[in-house]
C-alpha cells in the first residue's frame, strides 16, 4: 500500500492554530462503522452516545516543556526538542538541521547552562534514526524544563507557545511528565464531562505513554510496510489491566481515547494468555489497514494530517475509504483539524 493512498488536500484555515475559547467545545463527528454513516455532535454530548458499562482508556502522560533554544558557538539560534532522559545529564533529541548538530558542537542555554552533543552510535538503530544525545554541563531536570523551557507545540501550529497553551496542551489529568507532544484526543475532556460519564455508568481506566517521535514523525517511504516506527515507553498498571481484562471477559466496549492509549493495549496484549502484560512496556507498533485488533473496540481521536501513521490506524480501524470520506465531510462542514482543532468518534 503507498502512503500516497493516504493524501488529502487540506486547506490552511482549517488547521487550529489555537483551542477553543473553553475546553470541551468542541465538534465531534460520529462514525458509524456497521453501517458507514455519520452524524455530527458536540463534545458535550458524548456520554449520551456511549453504552453504559463501556470502559475509557486515556493516556496520563504529562507534556513536558521539552522545546529548548541553545545558542550555538557561531552565535546562531538552535532549537532542541528533549525527548528522554538517559541520566541526570544526558538526554535524546531532535533538532532543526539535525546532521548539522555533531558530537563536539557546544551550546549555551538559559540559566548559565552548557551542553555538548556526544557520540550517539548506540542510537543507530532503525527505531531511533535522527535523535542524537546532547550533555548537558549540570543536571537538567523537570523543574529546570518548568522554568526554562516552552511547551513543544507542533509545526503546523504557526506561533510561539503562550502561557495558556501550559493549560490546554494539557490534559485535565495528565500526571506522568514525560510526554513531548500531547495525547491530544483528551484535550477535549472536562472535570465536567468526565463527572457526567462515570454519573451514567462509564468506567475510566489510565495508561502511561510517553508521546514521541513515533506518534508523529512523517511517513518518508513510498510504501507504507517500508517506513519504522520510532519506539515510546508506556506502563500498564495492575488496576488498568484487570479493569480490562474484565471488560473483554464480560463483553463490555473498551474505548481507546487517542491512538496513544490505542497503540499501548494492542501492544500490551498478550494473545496466548488472552491477557496485558503489565508494567513498563515499549512499542514501535505500526497499525495501517490489514491490522486485526485485539483490545479496542471504539475509538476516540483527533482529525490527522495527511499520510500520517495516525490516520493509517483509524483507516485500519474504520476502512481507509470510509475515514477518506469522512474527512471530506468534515472539510466540506469546517471543522477544525490536527491537535487544536474538533474530535471524532468511531464506533
Amino acid at each position: 500500500m503507498k502512503t500516497a493512498d493516504f493524501f488529502f488536500d487540506l486547506p490552511e484555515a482549517l488547521i487550529a492554530q489555537r483551542p477553543p475559547e473553553q475546553r470541551g467545545q468542541s465538534r465531534l463527528m460520529v462514525l458509524d462503522r456497521e453501517t458507514r454513516s455519520r452524524s455530527h455532535r458536540m463534545m458535550g454530548d458524548l456520554p449520551t452516545l456511549l453504552e453504559p458499562g463501556s470502559l475509557l482508556v486515556f493516556n496520563n502522560s504529562k507534556v513536558r516543556k521539552a522545546r529548548i533554544y541553545g545558542i550555538a558557538e557561531s552565535g546562531a539560534q538552535v532549537e532542541f526538542l528533549l525527548l528522554n532522559r538517559r541520566d541526570p545529564h544526558i538526554w535524546t533529541f531532535m533538532a532543526q538541521r539535525s546532521k548539522r548538530r555533531r558530537p563536539g558542537s557546544r551550546y549555551a542555554f538559559e540559566g548559565g547552562l552548557g551542553a555538548e552533543i556526544i557520540d550517539a552510535k548506540e542510537l543507530s538503530d532503525q527505531s531511533n534514526i535522527g535523535l542524537r544525545l546532547l550533555r548537558f554541563d549540570s543536571p537538567v531536570d523537570e523543574a529546570w524544563l518548568d522554568r526554562y523551557g516552552h511547551i513543544p507545540l507542533p509545526p503546523y501550529i504557526k506561533r510561539e507557545d503562550t502561557p495558556a497553551d501550559s493549560d490546554r496542551y494539557q490534559t485535565v489529568y495528565a500526571a506522568v511528565p514525560g510526554s513531548s507532544a500531547a495525547p491530544t484526543a483528551g484535550i477535549h475532556f472536562t472535570r465536567e464531562i468526565l463527572d457526567t460519564l462515570e454519573a451514567r455508568g462509564m468506567e475510566t481506566a489510565f495508561i502511561t505513554l510517553h508521546v514521541g517521535p513515533g506518534t508523529f514523525l512523517p511517513v518518508r517511504a513510498e510504501n507504507i510496510e517500508d517506513h519504522v516506527m520510532h519506539e515510546e515507553t508506556y506502563t500498564i498498571d495492575e488496576e488498568t489491566a484487570a479493569k480490562i481484562e474484565r471488560a473483554k471477559a464480560e463483553k463490555r466496549r473498551i474505548i481507546a481515547v487517542g491512538t496513544t492509549s490505542l497503540r499501548a493495549l494492542e501492544s500490551a496484549w498478550d494473545e496466548t494468555t488472552e491477557k496485558l502484560r503489565r508494567g513498563e512496556g515499549a512499542t514501535s507498533i505500526f497499525i495501517y489497514p490489514g491490522y486485526t485488533f485485539k483490545v479496542v473496540n471504539q475509538i476516540f481521536t483527533n482529525f490527522h494530517t495527511p499520510e500520517s501513521t495516525l490516520l493509517m490506524l483509524v483507516s485500519a480501524f474504520a476502512g481507509r475509504e470510509f475515514i477518506l470520506e469522512s474527512y471530506k465531510e468534515a472539510r466540506e462542514g469546517r471543522y477544525r483539524f490536527f491537535s487544536y482543532g474538533d474530535v471524532m468518534l468511531i464506533q
